[in-house]
């Protein structure tokens, strides 16, 4: 049969082989994931306007949603909000009754892949639970506002798949091209990952105008 077909690692841009089911923190590399997930489009790519919605840019707004929605909580956990859907540079993003109906496997697969990335930028393997919780809260409410405003969903429908029920706040959704949300991405990442504070003055700041937009 040769190697190919017990191969589980993927070669990725950066010249890491990273395997994927049992995923090194050494073999992360966040120019990988910035790539991925600028390339990989919620929804299926089933949205309106001339790009898809990235998993890069839904990223950004969860951190920000939690940045906002949770003024006490560190900067580490938005860094760890801004990662939340990392795993998916490897295992793409599907959609949630694709998830349900694949099974355990694959979310075991993206907790080992969620882990390893954690641990390659200094966050806990496993996340704290008021830091998941509110990662989760944030998630739930960037998919309702995204279903309104991008995916042709009625509120009510939306607000029924993803269980939201809190007033949603007003913002503009476009859709950037894969090199803007890449390049977006790694800035947040880097002032994240050094003590967020540009993001967090942007975020937390009041400047409602501001809010969902890129930190450049």
């Amino acid at each position: 049969m040769g190697e190919s077909a017990g191969r589980a690692w993927q070669l990725m841009r950066s010249g890491r082989r990273l395997d994927i089911l049992s995923p090194s923190p050494m073999d992360i590399e966040i120019g990988d994931i910035a790539l991925g997930l600028s390339r990989v489009s919620r929804w299926n790519g089933q949205t309106v306007g001339e790009h898809g919605y990235s998993v890069a840019q839904h990223s950004i707004m969860v951190a920000e949603l939690v940045a906002t929605d949770n003024p006490a909580l560190p900067q580490k956990c938005l860094l760890a909000a801004l990662l939340h859907d990392a795993p998916e540079y490897v295992t793409s993003d599907l959609i949630t009754p694709f998830k349900n109906a694949v099974g355990d496997a694959y979310r075991q697969l993206e907790d080992r892949v969620a882990q390893a990335v954690h641990l390659a930028f200094n966050l806990p393997a496993v996340l704290p639970v008021t830091w998941q919780e509110a990662i989760n809260q944030a998630d739930k409410m960037a998919a309702c506002l995204e279903a309104v405003a991008l995916a042709g969903f009625g509120e009510d429908e939306a607000r029924k798949i993803t269980g939201v029920r809190r007033q949603l706040p007003s913002v503009n959704l476009e859709p950037w091209d894969g090199q803007a949300a890449k390049i977006a991405f790694l800035a947040v990442f880097a002032d994240l990952s050094t003590g967020g504070t540009r993001c967090i003055k942007k975020w937390r700041g009041g400047d409602q105008t501001a809010r969902l937009e890129a930190v450049s």
